[in-house]
């Protein structure tokens, strides 16, 4: 499995990142009531930047991520008193089903196959438990600075579909946030983050 984040993974931490996932925890913890007997998987979870602001309201985490690099970075803010596991590897490498809440914070576009993803999630979670996917709109590649990704973001009708298809009921989805980054040089973009709320029937 090749570390698309090797390098950068020391350094992800900057005020930016820990500004967005502020504001992603921040709208989530507006829709969804957390309970302390709950177990959540995170996907594509980095270094924890979301993960570890639930873990003190919840039972435990499973963090979820395919950089080996992003995790090392993760097990370094853990203590041994954390109820967490980790996963080197894909969604589907978690096999038990036993989560009630699952959260992504802009890792979704990184999946190829959404539709399978969406199936797995359902077989692992358990009845009433709710899916959160924070990420951003359909953009024009310019994002990733046109490197090749599975999506470059997201038509929220389209994905809300995909979930209704898979199962779950989808409760909302709306934008919460509006990035404006120099990815073309001269020129401003703002990429809409959404965030899409889910329920298991």
């Amino acid at each position: 499995m090749i570390d698309n984040f090797a390098g950068r993974a020391a350094e992800w931490d900057s005020a930016e990142k820990i500004g967005m996932t502020n504001i992603f925890v921040n709208e989530m913890l507006k829709k969804v009531l957390l309970k302390k007997d709950f177990k959540a998987l995170e996907v594509g979870s980095g270094t924890g930047l979301v993960g570890l602001q639930i873990l003190p309201s919840i039972n435990s985490i499973v963090f979820e991520d395919t950089s080996e690099a992003m995790l090392g970075v993760l097990r370094g803010k853990l203590s041994n008193k954390d109820s967490v596991e980790i996963i080197h590897g894909e969604v589907f490498d978690y096999q038990k089903q036993d989560i009630d809440l699952v959260f992504s914070c802009m890792a979704f576009h990184h999946i190829p196959d959404i539709d399978k993803a969406l199936a797995h999630l359902f077989d692992i979670t358990k009845a009433n438990a709710t899916i959160v996917v924070g990420d951003i709109r359909s953009e024009d590649g310019s994002f990733h600075r046109f490197e090749p990704i599975p999506h470059c973001g997201f038509d929220t009708d389209k994905l809300t579909e995909q979930f209704q298809k898979t199962g779950f009921d989808v409760l909302t989805a709306f934008t919460y946030n509006v990035l404006s980054r120099e990815r073309v040089k001269g020129e401003i973009t703002d990429y809409e983050q959404f965030m899409l709320i889910a329920t298991k029937k």
